[in-house]
């Protein structure tokens, strides 16, 4: 009977434990303040990773004293762990992670494919949690763990950004690398071990004598250990590891995608240098890093050196990817290189040939320059390895145009090479998560592929990031804070396209508290409303002042924010948040739309960010309209002159409010400036600026490739409904512009593939086909004119007009299903 009992009592506590996580859902609550937290209990927490007993783990060697000895060989550790299995393993689980990266071995074998890991965080806050299934590569006797430990972000060079930004001061936390892990063994039989890190581990250093993040690799092959990470090695005279302090952050099981490569390229040709060098062209620009395969003779030191330019002899120009501006002696601080290329070094060890393949950094290049060979190596020795966050690309956009398809691509190379665990401005200068492109750009990524929890990853970016009394730039922070509201609105503005386009009502459960302290916060910074500290329209060709972008992305978050409060049924705050956005939108009418503009402006921003915002009162929306079209124009080419916010209004506001050809004829055109005038010019990622840089601004740099939103949205059609967030029902307005014969255009939304097709026939007809999901419905827009008809097919059978409400105006619902629709000419 008390056994029974005792049996009840626990099935209790299990249920109601059970039905407090469903209450409460997989949330941190968060205090009024930032960066202050609390949350459930642990067994609560479905992300928290049991790592009882084990503990962090490095080696003896002290930091430098002083800046200029970071830059001096600092041979990375390399730990080892022997331990004994039983016979018939049911399952082995590795939990691994670092602060640092991390490269994990188990009996010589690599384990896993993630690459630079764990992601990027603030890691006085957060650390996440890698685990792999290592059973089939568990021996039945005598196994051996081995863990090489990189730099990463933890322990970054001193090098100073533009002469002023130093990670080692600006970041929460650095320190030497460090890493926790346990091996859990479970046996058929029931038996259970655990292998964990302690001071049992033995430790010694290998061939990797340098890394950086930024700058790159020193591997001397003369220092490798041979079969160090299998278990006979004798380890008698390594060192005991060092226990040490934690690097203070939660540590959480991973949930988003890991950093690995997702392609590999062949080069298109190997050039000789008259220096005795080569310059091998990859085809394309790409962030990651590279297998070659290297001839020598031992102590010969192989240079590479990276580019996405050459200049006109053939020479590498590296200039578009030095690391923070320092381009002169005294820029980067004591100990820095005068110029800080991307640089990778290889000394020749006693192998003759051998395969070099850098761990622990990521350069940008097109081009390498390799100097200190002795032949000229070959096209089949050299693979270019792409590194990114491994999101799912399940989404796709082509059309009839060459042009198109390959700003599409150049799009989409751009998007992925600055996706290495957080979504940065250029992976190469500066590596940071800004939260302008965020702005910017965000719709787009997602346009191209799953992003969902990398952009929950991101949140948690800025909640870790933010502070009470300041805007910040980037998250993880990195020291950055002048660009105000825009950029670190990303906060908001990421939960809500989450919410859009994956209705994720469970982030915003889980941070509403803190969202709206963040807007409290916005109160006390801006208490008139308009917004006067920060940056405008980045990258615009004509001034932008930042009282029209600052207050529109301030409007742009009380409209969440009122969203927010709905999603809550807090009617309270929604009417507050409703008052706020009708303040701010009056505001900036008055500012920019009552008064008449005599001084310098963007026009193109201006009147496309009012019409973005519904800032223009409706009796004067063809005055708008006007405005807007003579604005674009008198643009250069009568083409877009705008930056980082006003290229994606003006894609929006032209296509709703004019037409969608006049962008198209923009977007197939090779005239300056533009995306085909890059393309022409041999770019295979999207440039900083409009204009050509061959010194100082990047060429793989995401925030002007928000067209590849526009692909989808306006040729595509496919665009998310508001009123019913997570594409339950959506719209379906696919564009026609002369010229383009045929787009094909596919999307997943949470409730399956949504497929747009359109294709115009010779007869002068135009063919549609759609493929709605299931438990969802399309709000058709098609451009049906009083010399057409429309006949639908819902699999190849014809069905009836009358059946349909609103068929024949080109304005109507279809169920789920799929439908091929001809409009056509008239008898």
């Amino acid at each position: 009977m008390e056994t029974m009992k005792r049996l009840l009592i626990i099935i209790f506590i299990s249920l109601t434990a059970f039905a407090l996580y469903l209450a409460i859902g997989n949330q941190t609550i968060f205090s009024n303040s930032f960066n202050k937290e609390f949350s459930a209990d642990e067994f609560l927490d479905p992300t928290f990773i049991d790592l009882k007993d084990a503990l962090w783990i490095t080696d003896e060697k002290k930091l430098p004293e002083h800046d200029s000895l970071f830059y001096l060989d600092n041979p990375a550790p390399i730990f080892r762990k022997t331990f004994r299995s039983k016979n018939d393993i049911k399952k082995a689980t590795l939990y691994i992670t670092a602060a640092g990266y991390y490269e994990a071995t188990i009996n010589g074998e690599r384990i896993g494919k993630n690459m630079l890991d764990p992601a990027w965080t603030d890691y006085s806050k957060r650390v996440y949690v890698a685990e792999y299934d290592i059973t089939s590569q568990i021996n039945k006797d005598k196994n051996c763990l081995g863990v090489t430990l990189g730099n990463g972000f933890y322990n970054p060079l001193p090098l100073k950004k533009w002469g002023r930004r130093n990670l080692r001061v600006d970041l929460a936390k650095v320190d030497k690398p460090t890493f926790i892990a346990k091996l859990v063994l479970k046996y058929k039989n029931g038996d259970r071990d655990e292998i964990i890190t302690n001071d049992t581990w033995k430790y010694s250093y290998g061939p990797i004598i340098k890394n950086s993040v930024y700058i790159g690799v020193a591997y001397n092959a003369q220092q490798e250990i041979k079969d160090w990470n299998k278990p006979n090695f004798k380890d008698d005279l390594w060192s005991k590891s060092i226990i040490c302090e934690a690097p203070g952050g939660r540590v959480q099981k991973s949930f988003f995608p890991p950093v690995q490569i997702t392609d590999k390229i062949t080069p298109i040709s190997i050039n000789s240098l008259e220096n005795g060098g080569y310059i091998v062209d990859m085809g394309v620009n790409l962030t990651g890093t590279y297998n070659i395969k290297l001839f020598g003779k031992k102590g010969d030191t192989i240079v590479f050196r990276f580019g996405e330019r050459i200049y006109d002899n053939g020479t590498l120009n590296p200039m578009t990817t030095v690391i923070g501006q320092i381009k002169k002696k005294g820029i980067g601080g004591p100990g820095a290189p005068e110029v800080a290329w991307q640089t990778d070094s290889y000394i020749i060890g006693d192998n003759t040939e051998s395969i070099f393949q850098p761990k622990f950094t990521y350069h940008t290049y097109r081009y390498m320059e390799i100097l200190g060979l002795r032949q000229k190596p070959e096209i089949k020795d050299i693979v270019g390895l792409a590194l990114n966050t491994n999101v799912k690309d399940y989404n796709s956009f082509n059309c009839s145009s060459d042009l198109l398809n390959s700003i599409q691509k150049a799009s989409k190379r751009t998007f992925v090479s600055n996706l290495v665990s957080v979504q940065s401005d250029c992976p190469a200068r500066e590596k940071f998560g800004y939260g302008g492109d965020l702005n910017a750009i965000s719709e787009s990524y997602i346009n191209n592929y799953d992003m969902q929890t990398f952009y929950r990853k991101t949140v948690y970016d800025w909640v870790d990031a933010m502070n009470d009394s300041t805007f910040v730039d980037t998250a993880p922070y990195t020291g950055v804070k002048y660009c105000g509201i825009s950029w670190e609105s990303a906060f908001l503005t990421t939960q809500y396209n989450m919410y859009l386009y994956y209705n994720d009502t469970a982030i915003i459960k889980e941070l509403y508290d803190l969202d709206n302290a963040w807007m409290e916060k916005v109160g006390r910074i801006h208490p008139e409303g308009l917004v006067k500290s920060g940056l405008s329209d980045h990258g615009s060709q004509e001034p932008v002042p930042l009282e029209l972008t600052g207050t529109a992305h301030y409007l742009q978050c009380a409209e969440i924010m009122e969203t927010f409060a709905n999603v809550m049924n807090d009617k309270e705050q929604a009417s507050k948040y409703r008052a706020l956005a009708n303040k701010l939108r009056e505001l900036i009418k008055n500012e920019f739309w009552d008064k008449p503009i005599s001084e310098k402006i963007n026009r193109q921003t201006l009147f496309s960010t009012l019409l973005y915002h519904n800032i223009v009162p409706a009796k004067a929306l063809e005055a708008a309209k006007d405005s807007l079209h003579n604005a674009l124009n008198n643009g250069p080419s009568g083409h877009l002159n705008t930056g980082i916010f006003g290229t994606k209004y003006m894609l929006e506001t032209v296509s709703k409010h004019i037409s969608p050809t006049k962008i198209y004829n923009i977007a197939n055109s090779t005239e300056y400036p533009g995306w085909g005038f890059m393309i022409d010019r041999g770019a295979t990622t999207i440039w900083e600026t409009w204009k050509e840089s061959d010194n100082i601004f990047s060429n793989c740099h995401p925030m002007l490739a928000s067209i590849s939103e526009w692909f989808y949205r306006w040729l595509g059609g496919i665009q998310p409904n508001s009123e019913y967030p997570g594409f339950k029902r959506f719209i379906l307005s696919p564009s026609t512009p002369e010229g383009l014969d045929f787009v094909n255009t596919k999307y997943k939304s949470p409730y399956g593939t949504i497929v747009s097709n359109w294709k115009r026939e010779a007869s002068g007809a135009y063919k549609y086909d759609f493929v709605i999901p299931e438990k969802s419905m399309a709000q058709v827009k098609l451009p049906i004119s009083t010399s057409q008809e429309i006949k639908i097919y819902k699999k190849d059978i014809e069905l009836e007009s009358k059946n349909i409400e609103g068929l024949e105006t080109g304005r109507f619902n279809l169920q789920a299903g799929t439908y091929t629709i001809f409009l056509l000419p008239k008898l």
